[in-house]
Protein backbone atom coordinates (compact mmCIF):
# COMPACT_ATOMS: atom_id res chain seq x y z
CA UNK A 1 0.00 0.00 0.00
CA UNK A 2 1.09 3.60 -0.54
CA UNK A 3 1.77 5.84 2.45
CA UNK A 4 2.37 9.61 2.54
CA UNK A 5 6.02 10.44 3.25
CA UNK A 6 7.39 10.06 6.77
CA UNK A 7 7.76 13.79 7.35
CA UNK A 8 4.27 14.49 6.01
CA UNK A 9 2.74 11.88 8.32
CA UNK A 10 4.67 13.21 11.32
CA UNK A 11 3.33 16.70 10.57
CA UNK A 12 -0.28 15.56 10.15
CA UNK A 13 -0.39 13.08 13.02
CA UNK A 14 1.42 15.24 15.59
CA UNK A 15 -0.67 18.36 14.91
CA UNK A 16 -2.68 19.51 17.97
CA UNK A 17 -1.30 16.66 20.12
CA UNK A 18 -0.76 17.76 23.74
CA UNK A 19 1.35 14.93 25.19
CA UNK A 20 3.68 12.90 23.00
CA UNK A 21 6.32 11.49 25.37
CA UNK A 22 7.52 8.92 22.81
CA UNK A 23 7.98 11.29 19.84
CA UNK A 24 11.36 9.90 18.77
CA UNK A 25 10.07 6.35 19.16
CA UNK A 26 7.00 7.24 17.10
CA UNK A 27 9.16 8.43 14.22
CA UNK A 28 11.15 5.18 14.28
CA UNK A 29 8.02 3.00 14.50
CA UNK A 30 6.32 4.93 11.72
CA UNK A 31 9.39 4.75 9.46
CA UNK A 32 9.53 0.97 9.93
CA UNK A 33 5.82 0.64 9.14
CA UNK A 34 6.18 2.69 5.95
CA UNK A 35 9.19 0.67 4.83
CA UNK A 36 7.37 -2.62 5.47
CA UNK A 37 4.09 -1.38 3.96
CA UNK A 38 2.37 -2.31 7.23
CA UNK A 39 -0.31 -0.05 8.69
CA UNK A 40 0.04 0.90 12.34
CA UNK A 41 -2.68 -0.34 14.71
CA UNK A 42 -4.08 2.75 16.43
CA UNK A 43 -6.27 2.16 19.49
CA UNK A 44 -9.04 4.16 21.12
CA UNK A 45 -11.36 2.84 23.81
CA UNK A 46 -14.71 4.26 24.90
CA UNK A 47 -16.87 2.98 27.73
CA UNK A 48 -20.62 2.95 26.99
CA UNK A 49 -21.55 4.77 30.21
CA UNK A 50 -24.30 6.60 28.27
CA UNK A 51 -26.07 5.79 24.97
CA UNK A 52 -24.34 8.42 22.83
CA UNK A 53 -20.91 9.62 21.86
CA UNK A 54 -20.43 13.39 22.13
CA UNK A 55 -18.33 16.19 20.66
CA UNK A 56 -15.58 15.56 23.18
CA UNK A 57 -15.09 12.15 21.57
CA UNK A 58 -14.99 13.85 18.16
CA UNK A 59 -11.66 15.53 19.01
CA UNK A 60 -9.93 12.14 19.26
CA UNK A 61 -11.99 10.54 16.48
CA UNK A 62 -10.82 13.26 14.07
CA UNK A 63 -7.21 12.36 14.88
CA UNK A 64 -8.00 8.70 14.30
CA UNK A 65 -9.44 9.68 10.92
CA UNK A 66 -6.15 11.42 10.15
CA UNK A 67 -4.33 8.16 10.89
CA UNK A 68 -6.69 6.36 8.51
CA UNK A 69 -6.04 8.91 5.76
CA UNK A 70 -2.35 8.13 6.20
CA UNK A 71 -3.11 4.45 5.60
CA UNK A 72 -3.31 3.09 9.15
CA UNK A 73 -5.85 0.88 10.92
CA UNK A 74 -8.02 2.09 13.80
CA UNK A 75 -8.97 -0.35 16.55
CA UNK A 76 -12.01 1.09 18.35
CA UNK A 77 -12.68 -0.75 21.61
CA UNK A 78 -16.17 -0.58 23.05
CA UNK A 79 -15.57 -1.07 26.76
CA UNK A 80 -18.61 -3.19 27.46
CA UNK A 81 -16.66 -4.86 30.29
CA UNK A 82 -14.80 -1.82 31.67
CA UNK A 83 -18.02 0.19 31.47
CA UNK A 84 -19.32 -1.85 34.39
CA UNK A 85 -16.32 -0.70 36.50
CA UNK A 86 -16.34 2.99 35.58
CA UNK A 87 -13.27 5.01 34.56
CA UNK A 88 -12.02 6.97 37.61
CA UNK A 89 -9.95 9.43 35.51
CA UNK A 90 -10.45 12.97 36.72
CA UNK A 91 -13.07 11.92 39.27
CA UNK A 92 -13.08 13.14 42.87
CA UNK A 93 -15.56 10.46 43.96
CA UNK A 94 -16.04 6.77 43.26
CA UNK A 95 -18.04 6.49 40.05
CA UNK A 96 -21.35 4.56 40.22
CA UNK A 97 -21.11 1.19 38.48
CA UNK A 98 -23.51 0.24 35.69
CA UNK A 99 -25.32 -3.06 35.31
CA UNK A 100 -24.53 -5.40 32.43
CA UNK A 101 -27.96 -4.60 30.94
CA UNK A 102 -27.31 -0.84 31.03
CA UNK A 103 -23.90 -1.23 29.38
CA UNK A 104 -25.22 -3.51 26.62
CA UNK A 105 -28.09 -1.11 25.89
CA UNK A 106 -25.72 1.87 25.70
CA UNK A 107 -23.22 0.02 23.50
CA UNK A 108 -25.75 -0.75 20.78
CA UNK A 109 -25.53 2.71 19.19
CA UNK A 110 -21.73 3.16 19.42
CA UNK A 111 -20.76 1.30 16.27
CA UNK A 112 -22.99 3.35 13.96
CA UNK A 113 -21.94 6.60 15.60
CA UNK A 114 -18.16 6.14 15.19
CA UNK A 115 -18.62 5.62 11.46
CA UNK A 116 -19.85 9.19 11.10
CA UNK A 117 -16.16 10.10 11.36
CA UNK A 118 -14.21 6.89 10.77
CA UNK A 119 -13.74 4.86 7.59
CA UNK A 120 -15.37 1.45 8.18
CA UNK A 121 -12.92 -0.23 5.78
CA UNK A 122 -10.00 0.81 8.01
CA UNK A 123 -11.67 0.25 11.39
CA UNK A 124 -11.82 -2.78 13.67
CA UNK A 125 -14.58 -2.71 16.29
CA UNK A 126 -13.77 -4.83 19.35
CA UNK A 127 -15.63 -5.40 22.62
CA UNK A 128 -13.34 -5.99 25.58
CA UNK A 129 -15.72 -8.54 27.10
CA UNK A 130 -14.15 -10.82 24.43
CA UNK A 131 -11.12 -11.34 26.66
CA UNK A 132 -12.33 -10.23 30.08
CA UNK A 133 -15.68 -12.03 30.13
CA UNK A 134 -14.07 -15.42 30.68
CA UNK A 135 -10.89 -14.37 32.50
CA UNK A 136 -10.16 -16.47 35.58
CA UNK A 137 -9.41 -14.88 38.94
CA UNK A 138 -5.94 -16.44 38.81
CA UNK A 139 -5.21 -14.51 35.62
CA UNK A 140 -6.53 -11.29 37.23
CA UNK A 141 -4.07 -11.75 40.11
CA UNK A 142 -1.19 -12.42 37.70
CA UNK A 143 -2.11 -9.31 35.70
CA UNK A 144 -2.29 -7.21 38.86
CA UNK A 145 1.22 -8.33 39.85
CA UNK A 146 2.60 -6.14 37.03
CA UNK A 147 1.77 -2.86 38.81
CA UNK A 148 2.37 -1.53 42.33
CA UNK A 149 0.12 0.51 44.60
CA UNK A 150 2.84 3.18 44.66
CA UNK A 151 2.59 3.47 40.86
CA UNK A 152 -1.17 3.88 41.04
CA UNK A 153 -0.99 6.47 43.83
CA UNK A 154 1.35 8.51 41.64
CA UNK A 155 -1.65 9.27 39.46
CA UNK A 156 -2.87 12.78 40.24
CA UNK A 157 -6.55 12.09 40.92
CA UNK A 158 -5.78 9.05 43.09
CA UNK A 159 -3.10 10.99 45.00
CA UNK A 160 -5.49 13.86 45.76
CA UNK A 161 -8.26 11.54 46.92
CA UNK A 162 -5.85 9.51 49.07
CA UNK A 163 -4.47 12.69 50.68
CA UNK A 164 -8.01 13.92 51.34
CA UNK A 165 -8.97 10.51 52.81
CA UNK A 166 -11.69 10.23 50.16
CA UNK A 167 -12.76 6.69 49.28
CA UNK A 168 -11.02 4.87 46.44
CA UNK A 169 -12.57 1.55 45.50
CA UNK A 170 -10.20 -1.31 44.68
CA UNK A 171 -12.05 -1.68 41.36
CA UNK A 172 -10.87 1.84 40.44
CA UNK A 173 -7.25 0.81 41.00
CA UNK A 174 -7.87 -2.10 38.64
CA UNK A 175 -9.38 0.06 35.89
CA UNK A 176 -6.08 1.42 34.44
CA UNK A 177 -4.72 -2.11 34.44
CA UNK A 178 -7.75 -3.42 32.59
CA UNK A 179 -7.48 -0.64 29.99
CA UNK A 180 -3.79 -1.42 29.59
CA UNK A 181 -4.52 -5.10 28.97
CA UNK A 182 -6.78 -4.09 26.08
CA UNK A 183 -3.61 -2.82 24.36
CA UNK A 184 -2.01 -6.24 24.81
CA UNK A 185 -4.97 -8.05 23.29
CA UNK A 186 -5.23 -5.86 20.18
CA UNK A 187 -1.44 -5.42 19.80
CA UNK A 188 -1.73 -1.64 19.68
CA UNK A 189 1.11 0.34 18.10
CA UNK A 190 -0.40 3.67 19.17
CA UNK A 191 -3.05 4.63 21.72
CA UNK A 192 -4.88 7.95 21.75
CA UNK A 193 -6.87 9.57 24.53
CA UNK A 194 -7.65 12.85 26.25
CA UNK A 195 -5.06 14.50 28.47
CA UNK A 196 -6.74 12.95 31.53
CA UNK A 197 -5.84 9.50 30.12
CA UNK A 198 -2.05 9.98 30.10
CA UNK A 199 -1.41 7.73 33.12
CA UNK A 200 -3.59 4.93 31.73
CA UNK A 201 -1.95 5.12 28.30
CA UNK A 202 1.56 5.01 29.75
CA UNK A 203 0.61 2.04 31.92
CA UNK A 204 -0.41 0.31 28.70
CA UNK A 205 3.21 0.51 27.59
CA UNK A 206 4.38 -1.20 30.79
CA UNK A 207 1.84 -4.01 30.53
CA UNK A 208 2.69 -4.60 26.87
CA UNK A 209 6.38 -4.87 27.75
CA UNK A 210 5.52 -7.33 30.54
CA UNK A 211 3.79 -9.47 27.88
CA UNK A 212 6.75 -9.33 25.48
CA UNK A 213 5.21 -6.80 23.06
CA UNK A 214 6.66 -3.55 21.71
CA UNK A 215 5.28 -0.72 23.89
CA UNK A 216 2.63 1.46 22.30
CA UNK A 217 3.19 5.09 21.32
CA UNK A 218 1.16 7.46 23.50
CA UNK A 219 -0.60 10.59 22.24
CA UNK A 220 -3.10 12.76 24.10
CA UNK A 221 -5.50 15.32 22.65
CA UNK A 222 -7.06 18.38 24.33
CA UNK A 223 -10.18 17.98 26.44
CA UNK A 224 -13.18 19.84 25.08
CA UNK A 225 -14.88 22.07 27.62
CA UNK A 226 -18.49 21.23 28.49
CA UNK A 227 -21.62 23.33 28.51
CA UNK A 228 -20.69 24.95 31.82
CA UNK A 229 -17.47 26.31 30.29
CA UNK A 230 -15.48 24.86 33.21
CA UNK A 231 -15.51 21.06 33.38
CA UNK A 232 -14.60 18.77 30.52
CA UNK A 233 -17.43 17.66 28.26
CA UNK A 234 -18.68 14.47 29.86
CA UNK A 235 -21.57 12.05 29.65
CA UNK A 236 -21.49 11.43 33.40
CA UNK A 237 -21.58 15.17 34.14
CA UNK A 238 -24.45 15.69 31.70
CA UNK A 239 -22.73 18.70 30.12
CA UNK A 240 -22.20 17.36 26.60
CA UNK A 241 -23.49 17.77 23.06
CA UNK A 242 -24.23 14.25 21.86
CA UNK A 243 -23.85 13.05 18.27
CA UNK A 244 -27.52 12.08 18.28
CA UNK A 245 -28.93 15.27 19.80
CA UNK A 246 -31.58 16.90 17.56
CA UNK A 247 -30.32 19.97 15.64
CA UNK A 248 -32.33 22.46 17.73
CA UNK A 249 -30.96 20.94 20.91
CA UNK A 250 -27.39 21.10 19.56
CA UNK A 251 -27.91 24.79 18.77
CA UNK A 252 -29.41 25.54 22.17
CA UNK A 253 -26.65 23.72 24.02
CA UNK A 254 -23.92 25.40 21.96
CA UNK A 255 -25.39 28.85 22.61
CA UNK A 256 -25.44 28.12 26.37
CA UNK A 257 -21.64 27.67 26.50
CA UNK A 258 -19.95 30.76 28.05
CA UNK A 259 -17.99 32.90 25.56
CA UNK A 260 -14.62 31.88 27.03
CA UNK A 261 -15.48 28.22 26.57
CA UNK A 262 -16.69 28.78 23.05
Amino acid sequence: MSFPSLDEQIRILSDAVVDQPNAAEFRTRLASAIEAGRPLRVKLGADPSAPDLHLGHAVVLEKLRAFQRCGHTVVFIVGDFTGMIGDPSGKSLTRPQLSREQVVANAKTYQDQVFRLLDPAKTEIRFNSEWFGGMTFEKVIRLASNVTIAQLLARDDFAKRYAARAPIALSEFLYPLVQAYDSVMVKADVELGGTDQLFNLLLGREIQKAHGLPPQIVMTLPLLVGLDGVNKMSKSLGNCIAFNDPPKEVYGKAMSIPDDGM
